[in-house]
């Protein structure tokens, strides 16, 4: 049994050989990683270069590959393209722990065809330690991409993957979905996730609107609704 690892990027070119590096680094055998797939959306600067010259000298195999912008697009376009009988779908700034191959390959083999680690911010600010407290709990609503998500790859298809409908909030639409058949498991151990977003616009800007996003979609917002909040008061 053997994972396929899907990382969607955009202009990453700073930080994606670092956690490419850690993958390989922490993993308990290298045979238990099928293939680590690149996807890009469409990044302007050198991420493909880098991730090119990367692969090259590794043992591992990186597969780099082209997809329209938007993580849910990115995510099933690897998928598509994977050769493990189990995905795990990671954000290009989170970083599983040590091992976490063999984590998620005994929760498969356990049964638990999907589920997630805990996470942690790398920030030391109260709040975010406080989300990171939440993740022990197994409430839905404790639920994000951040923490990273495995499943397999026929459960994967199963359910018709990511919904791309969905330029945001597309892995808690996931996790609701997973929720709904009991199918979802979280591992007692952390991933650990950049903090760089609440630094850029800011904690309490940025949890504000996590919070309204999350209260849109509950009263019937569509993803389009809820994407034209998110550019217009996140990343305008």
């Amino acid at each position: 049994m053997k994972i396929s690892i899907v990382i969607p990027i955009l202009n990453e070119a700073a930080s994606i050989c670092k956690l490419l590096s850690h993958l390989i680094q922490v993993s308990y055998a290298k045979d238990t990683i099928s293939d680590i797939i690149i996807v890009d959306g469409g990044s302007t600067d050198n991420s493909k270069t880098v991730v090119q010259q990367f692969a090259e000298s590794q043992e591992v195999k990186i597969k780099l590959v082209d997809s329209d912008k938007g993580r849910a697009k990115q995510m099933n376009t690897g998928a598509s393209v994977a050769t493990g009988e189990i995905l795990y779908f990671l954000h290009a700034d989170s970083f599983p722990p040590k091992h976490y191959d063999k984590d998620i390959i005994a929760e498969i083999q356990k049964g638990n065809e999907a589920g997630c680690f805990r996470m942690k911010f790398d920030s030391n600010h109260w709040w975010l330690r406080f989300l990171g407290w939440l993740t022990k709990f197994e409430s839905k609503r404790c639920r994000g991409g951040d923490q990273s998500q495995f499943i397999t790859a026929s459960l994967f298809k199963e359910i018709e993957g990511y919904d791309e409908n969905y330029i945001v909030y597309e892995d808690n639409d996931l996790v609701d979905r997973l929720f709904a058949i009991n199918k979802f498991v979280i591992i007692p151990k952390y991933v650990i996730t950049s903090a760089r977003r609440y630094r850029e616009v800011g904690v309490w800007r940025l949890q504000y609107h996590f919070l309204n996003i999350h209260m849109r979609r509950w009263l019937g917002a569509s993803s389009e609704d809820l994407y034209r909040y998110y550019k217009k008061k996140v990343v305008s």
